[in-house]
């Protein structure tokens, strides 16, 4: 880690002088241009004032040198802001390191009550999200939040993003380049939404072989009487071409600004989307199959993707009032425009879904190999489709600073179905079953675990570990928490894939006795499914179920001590029944009892 760490900080020290060197040229070339201008305008003076040829050749050459400090001064603009960007983000992975906030979204908007995110502290902050998150569009975004919600089951589709997240680990430099170029214009939500509604609608003029005539007829016309207009003053003949011009703009007006409506300033973000694929076709492939697709889907969209991001630019131009009357009025602009569009959209529409989801694709793929290239001590897993298993060595927590983490090593499912696990409070159960909830998720997704081994069958997970009372549902703790287990089962019940389940004591707002009733039919129930458990309870009376069930049931637990009037935790998982308990413990030091 120490070596990551040396690679952000060289990083921020390079970045920082490339802007130092940058600002003061910048500065030099605003000056240059201002004075240009000014010259420029003092010649077009003298010229008009004198007709002269000398200041007119003068006119001419300032206003080519003001052209192109104009360009400089944007060209410099842009390197500056995109420094700044790869500054933003290798300062922003050294804070990572540093236990503090990400900078990029943490998912929030993705959370929901109905699946493991709040169990396993999937969305939100400080959650896994937020830990691998460096997307910057939407799609990519949402890409990474259906990855994190629905990993991959398949063990072909696993190894194949495994191997795709390894090749682009490597190279750190196209990698940072896909995320700056896509923060200079980061896009909001539904943005392209519009888009793909506007590539649903049918085309307007584009099926008018006459309409395409008539626009160029149009626009002849006008260029030579507009000419004649300036060498005879005649205007007269220009009259009839803007009549017709706003005859169809009145026609067509309506659904011009339908279309508008959808399309108008996406021109940054299509921008966007356009570099990124850009940037992409580039990627080091290797034997990545899964890359090898991308790319290719990359080199065909970017040029159309920045085609369509300047055809968006020039429909905005119908904003501008002068260029509205003009241009409306003796080139039909706005058809133009529109006929161009409708071109695009004949073509590509049909491809346009796989391009922004390429996109997706590419920033989450982005995502995975940035959080494998800072703890490249986190090793890729093994998938194993033989039964129902997971074993591992030195198994830890994400989540949980590197010092302050326990590693367990444990394998499950082979000599059981369902792991009873005990200990008691603040002893590490709930952790323990996050720790091998967030690792499965991690390792499904093709990305490193934190452990030093992961062996694993792919599966579903189905959890009921945080749950909440609602006021605005009108349920109570105990009703919330059936109904988490109530759909754990109907889940069982219609699906073949396997699952992990994930309890962390159920059916507490019960007597001990019905508590220990009710979780031993559920513990029987779950034993009739396709499924492994790993089942975190207080009540040790379930701890017999390892004798009545052999072969399916096994105890293992968290142990504390108490030494020397103080409570201790080693966090280790060992096999057997815990039988120390803390509570009365506590509550006599704290001087409650």
């Amino acid at each position: 880690m120490e070596s990551t760490i040396a690679f952000y900080e060289k990083k921020v020290h390079y970045y920082i002088d490339a802007l130092q060197r940058i600002r003061p040229f910048a500065t030099l070339v605003a000056a240059l241009r201002l004075a240009c201008f000014f010259v420029f305008a003092w010649a077009i003076y003298k010229w008009i004032a004198g007709n002269s040829t000398i200041w007119m050749m003068a006119t001419v050459l300032f206003a080519v040198g003001f052209s192109v400090l104009v360009r400089m001064a944007w060209r410099l603009n842009d390197r500056k802001v995109l420094l700044e960007k790869l500054l933003f983000i290798n300062n922003n992975e050294l804070n990572v390191f540093r236990y503090r906030p990400n900078g990029f979204r943490d998912g929030q908007s993705f959370a929901t009550h109905d699946n493991n995110s709040g169990d396993l502290d999937i969305f939100g902050a400080g959650s896994l999200y937020q830990l691998l998150n460096r997307t910057t569009t939407w799609h990519g975004m949402q890409q990474l939040a259906h990855l994190l919600q629905q990993p991959l089951l398949n063990k072909h589709a696993i190894e194949q993003q495994q191997q795709a997240v390894q090749v682009l680990t490597t190279q750190n430099e196209l990698r940072q380049l896909l995320t700056a170029h896509g923060l200079l214009n980061e896009e909001k939500e539904g943005n392209l939404h519009d888009i793909v509604d506007w590539l649903k609608r049918p085309v307007i003029i584009r099926d008018k072989k006459w309409i395409h005539w008539l626009r160029w007829a149009v626009s002849l016309y006008s260029i030579v009487f507009l000419f004649n207009w300036l060498a005879t003053g005649n205007y007269y003949p220009l009259i009839p071409v803007v009549l017709i011009s706003w005859i169809f703009n009145g026609i067509y007006g309506k659904r011009i600004l339908e279309q508008h409506n959808l399309l108008g300033k996406k021109q940054t973000i299509l921008e966007q989307y356009a570099t990124i694929l850009s940037h992409f076709s580039k990627v080091e492939t290797g034997d990545a199959a899964l890359l090898q697709k991308e790319k290719a889907m990359a080199v065909a969209a970017h040029q159309s993707v920045k085609k369509f991001s300047r055809l968006s630019a020039m429909f905005d131009q119908r904003l501008n009032l002068i260029v509205n009357i003009f241009l409306n009025s003796f080139f039909m602009y706005d058809i133009l425009c529109l006929w161009e569009l409708e071109g695009w959209k004949q073509k590509h529409r049909s491809s346009f879904n796989d391009w922004i989801h390429c996109v997706g694709m590419i920033e989450s793929l982005n995502s995975l190999a940035t959080f494998a290239f800072n703890y490249p001590q986190y090793k890729y897993p093994a998938v194993n489709e033989d039964g129902i298993s997971i074993s591992a060595t030195q198994l830890a927590h994400p989540l949980i600073a590197a010092e302050e983490r326990v590693a367990n090593d444990c394998t499950f499912g082979i000599d059981e179905k369902l792991v009873l696990l005990t200990g008691s409070n603040m002893s590490g159960k709930t952790t323990f079953l996050r720790t091998l909830g967030v690792n499965l998720i991690l390792a499904q997704c093709g990305a490193p675990v934190c452990a030093a081994t992961f062996v694993f069958t792919p599966m579903v997970i189905r959890s009921s570990i945080r749950v909440s009372d609602s006021l605005q549902e009108h349920t109570s703790y105990f009703m919330a928490e059936l109904k988490r287990l109530q759909q754990i089962i109907h889940y069982l019940q219609q699906q073949s894939a396997p699952v992990l389940i994930l309890i962390d004591e159920i059916l507490r707002g019960t007597n001990s006795e019905d508590k220990t009733h009710g979780s031993e039919q559920f513990i029987k129930k779950l034993l009739q499914y396709r499924c492994l458990t790993l089942f975190a309870t207080h009540d040790l009376m379930l701890s017999r179920l390892e004798d009545e069930l052999p072969g399916k049931v096994n105890n293992y637990c968290f142990e504390s001590t108490i030494r020397d009037g103080e409570l201790l935790f080693d966090y280790t998982l060992q096999r057997g029944v815990a039988k120390n308990r803390n509570a009365s413990f506590l509550m006599e030091k704290m001087e409650i009892i």
